[in-house]
């Protein structure tokens, strides 16, 4: 970093700081302004700082996968220090696209160690990842959704989502489809049916565009996997 950017980022910083002492004095709609001018100062001033970015994803990713060796109760510290450190890493490179993947991958799985009440929020919190890594590829996290709307029973979302994952090469082979735990809810129903046997009459490539980069990929299993995301960093 030069000296000219790292003094303006100092002068952004000091802003930033102000601004939040000047909300504290401030009550309703001023006050929530300066706290949003405040927070856009703190993003600046850490934005594309794309090794930080990095370092974070992959910290994330290790915790994540640790996370997966440890019972429940130590666990679910580890997956909130894992959502942490994708969360960061998107404050600082909106368009990672594997911290939103995996930072939704790690709510699905908080969710699924943490009591019934809990489960619903925490789907929501994976779903909003999700949203955003679709954003950023589209029907990267299709299948991923699906399986969310599986477990909301909201059957018309899922079809639509699995349709997607179709489209753009996310739906994972058939063998997985039916044996994710995520997916047990519609593996009987008509519709699901009807869809797989249209992906056997149709198997084929898709092709999507990664770092504007055009390469064919074969539908994968849910995006979680390190070798789904090298070629993201």
């Amino acid at each position: 970093m030069s000296l000219l950017s790292s003094f303006k980022k100092r002068s952004t910083l000091d802003a930033a700081i102000k601004q939040v002492a000047q909300a504290r004095k401030n009550e309703g709609s001023k006050a929530e302004q300066l706290y949003k001018g405040a927070y856009q100062g703190f993003a600046n001033v850490i934005a594309d700082h794309l090794i930080v970015a990095e370092a974070l994803y992959h910290w994330g990713f290790g915790l994540l996968h640790e996370a997966r060796t440890q019972e429940p109760k130590s666990a679910i510290e580890i997956y909130e220090d894992a959502i942490s450190k994708f969360s960061f890493c998107l404050l600082i490179s909106p368009n990672y696209l594997g911290a939103a993947i995996d930072g939704g991958v790690a709510f699905m799985e908080l969710a699924r160690i943490s009591s019934e009440a809990a489960k619903p929020d925490l789907y929501d919190l994976a779903e909003d990842f999700f949203e955003k890594a679709c954003g950023i590829q589209k029907g990267s996290a299709a299948y991923n959704l699906a399986c969310i709307y599986a477990l909301r029973g909201d059957n018309d979302a899922c079809l639509a989502a699995l349709q997607t994952a179709r489209d753009f090469g996310s739906l994972p082979d058939e063998h997985n489809v039916l044996q994710d735990e995520d997916m047990a809810s519609v593996i009987n129903a008509q519709w699901f049916k009807e869809f797989m046997e249209e992906v056997r009459s149709k198997p084929a490539t898709e092709t999507t565009r990664i770092k504007d980069v055009e390469i064919s990929v074969e539908p994968r299993f849910k995006l979680e996997k390190k070798e789904d995301f090298d070629y993201y960093s």
